[in-house]
């Protein structure tokens, strides 16, 4: 199975998850990586870096839409290096069109493009080569169809940055795609726990990776007592949700718990924000509207370090074990 990330790794950690999680899936070929909202190539750098130190030099990176460009909501920032990082990394700009141009060929080569940042690069790549959206087959990280349900994060559709962020490609992409949408109210459920952390630290260097900016984030911004500790339906160790992991693994076909239905939406700008709601007139558009997050949580951490663990996959509290991926 192929894949293409379209990523603005560098900043929430959740990129860099899904990265590895990827990287670690049996029969998985991650064909290329294209990243978005970058910042004179920081983010593509950032990735290179990852890859690397997976052993995986060999994946094409290209730096594509620019923090630069006039369609931003906000100025897309990136943590402290030296926190996050245990090394300077060097920036690794591209064209533009060498982004768009790694994000045609995968579409032709019949790759699942999972979209886990804005939608700038889509939305440029459309326009370039008008109709090639349609034939991609395209997972969205982002949408706001329905409220998260009871016991977790009560967020509204403001809270949905990749879609927010860059509302103009946001529309443009749904409305000239046929895109699965793995909605932010879905994506809530999920946990990157620091019940984790030792076991990461004990895998291989990107696992270690995720565990020193776990920390990081942790001390950033204090989900453990924002969330994990308001909301009935999150553990209490919830250091950051795992959007971009979970809107991956459902592109490649982990489905336990899962429900997509086809919901006729329609999509509409006011007051410069993107509204999704349910219309009988709308389009019918694939949504992931169920999934079940505790067992994803325990999922990706033995994706991620299955491969390389050196010490007993640790156990959840109540004590049960962290299962194996399928093997295919």
């Amino acid at each position: 199975m192929l894949i293409h990330l379209d990523t603005d790794l560098g900043g929430d950690i959740d990129d860099l998850c899904a990265l590895a999680m990827v990287l670690n899936w049996p029969d998985v070929e991650l064909l290329a990586v294209t990243t978005v909202s970058d910042n004179q190539g920081r983010r593509a750098g950032y990735t290179r870096y990852a890859l690397g130190l997976a052993g995986r030099a060999d994946i094409a990176v290209a730096a594509g839409a620019d923090v630069s460009l006039d369609c931003y909501r906000i100025y897309p920032g990136l943590p402290d290096e030296a926190v996050y990082w245990p090394e300077p990394i060097p920036p690794a700009p591209t064209s533009l069109d060498r982004a768009l141009s790694l994000l045609e060929r995968s579409i032709e080569q019949g790759a699942i493009i999972a979209a886990i940042g804005p939608y700038t690069n889509l939305a440029l790549l459309e326009k370039r080569s008008p109709g090639i959206l349609r034939s991609a087959r395209l997972y969205l990280m982002g949408g706001y169809v329905f409220p998260p349900r009871e016991g977790f994060p009560p967020w509204g559709n403001h809270m949905d940055y990749n879609v927010q962020v860059d509302v103009q490609s946001a529309q443009f992409v749904i409305q000239h795609s046929n895109p699965t949408l793995v909605p932010l109210s879905v994506t809530v459920e999920t946990s990157l726990r620091r019940a984790y952390l030792a076991t990461l630290r004990q895998s291989g260097p990107l696992a270690r990776l995720i565990a020193r900016q776990a920390e990081a984030f942790a001390r950033d911004e204090n989900h453990e007592a924002k969330y994990g500790q308001t909301c009935k339906g999150l553990p209490e160790d919830t250091i950051n949700f795992q959007h971009d992991p979970l809107a991956c693994a459902i592109a490649l076909g982990w489905n336990e718990g899962v429900e997509i239905g086809e919901i006729p939406l329609k999509l509409e700008i006011r007051d410069g924000w993107l509204y999704q709601r349910v219309d009988d007139s709308g389009t019918p558009t694939k949504v992931v509207t169920r999934v079940n997050g505790d067992k994803f949580n325990e999922f990706w951490l033995s994706t991620v370090v299955y491969k390389n663990a050196v010490a007993p996959v640790a156990r959840t509290p109540g004590g049960s074990a962290v299962p194996h991926p399928p093997e295919g």
